[in-house]
C-alpha cells in the first residue's frame, strides 16, 4: 500500500467527481482544512487531505445523505491512509455514520467544508462575483438569514467554536484561505 500525496488524491477526485462545482468544493474545503490546520497546529498534509477527499464518494453515492462518505473508504483501500483521515471523511456525515462527530478533526472537516458553500453563495450575490471582495462580516450575516443558501448547514459551521474559534474569526480564516486559490475554484 502506498501513502497518497496531493497529486494522487487529485487524480482520484477527477475520477470520481465528474461535477465541476464539486470539485471547486473539495479544493476550496482542502484550502479551508489546510488553513485550519495551520492556524491550530496540526498536519496540513493530513488535514488537506481530508477536505480534497471528504466528498470522494459523492457521486457514486448519488449524495444520499443516508451512506455518502461510507463508500469513501472503500475507494481509498489501495491507500495507506491514516485512520483518522478516515474518520473525518466518514464523520462529515454524521447521518450515514449514526454517530456524533466528537474529535477536533472531525469537527473542524465539518465546519470548514460546510463554509465554503456559504462562502461561494456569499460571493455569487456581489456584482463582482469575485472572493477578494466578500468580508466576513457579510459571511457571519449570512449564516443568520435561514433562507440565504438553505441547505448550508448552519450547525455545522457553529462546530469552529467546538474547536476553540469564534464565528467571526472563523469566516475570515476561510476566506483568506480560499483567496489563494480563488481563479482556481471560479471565485
Amino acid at each position: 500500500m502506498m501513502k497518497p500525496d496531493r497529486s494522487d488524491a487529485l487524480k482520484l477526485l477527477h475520477e470520481y467527481v465528474k461535477n465541476q462545482k464539486m470539485i471547486f468544493h473539495s479544493l476550496a474545503s482542502e484550502a479551508v482544512m489546510r488553513g485550519l490546520a495551520r492556524k491550530l497546529g496540526r498536519s496540513e498534509e493530513a488535514w488537506g487531505l481530508a477536505g480534497l477527499l471528504h466528498d470522494l464518494d459523492v457521486e457514486v453515492t448519488n449524495a444520499e445523505p443516508s451512506v455518502h462518505g461510507t463508500q469513501t473508504e472503500t475507494l481509498l483501500k489501495e491507500f495507506d491512509l491514516d485512520p483518522e483521515i478516515l474518520d473525518a471523511i466518514r464523520m462529515h456525515n454524521e447521518f450515514s455514520s449514526g454517530k456524533e462527530r466528537s474529535t477536533e478533526f472531525e469537527h473542524a472537516l465539518a465546519a470548514g467544508e460546510t463554509i465554503t458553500g456559504l462562502i461561494f453563495a456569499t460571493t455569487y450575490v456581489y456584482p463582482e462575483k469575485k472572493l477578494a471582495v466578500v468580508k466576513p462580516k457579510s459571511v457571519v450575516k449570512r449564516m443568520k438569514e435561514k433562507m440565504f443558501a438553505a441547505s448550508v448547514k448552519r450547525e455545522n459551521i457553529l462546530e469552529c467554536e467546538k474547536i476553540g474559534i469564534p464565528i467571526e474569526e472563523f469566516a475570515s480564516l476561510a476566506i483568506e484561505a480560499m483567496l489563494p486559490i480563488a481563479s482556481e475554484i471560479g471565485l
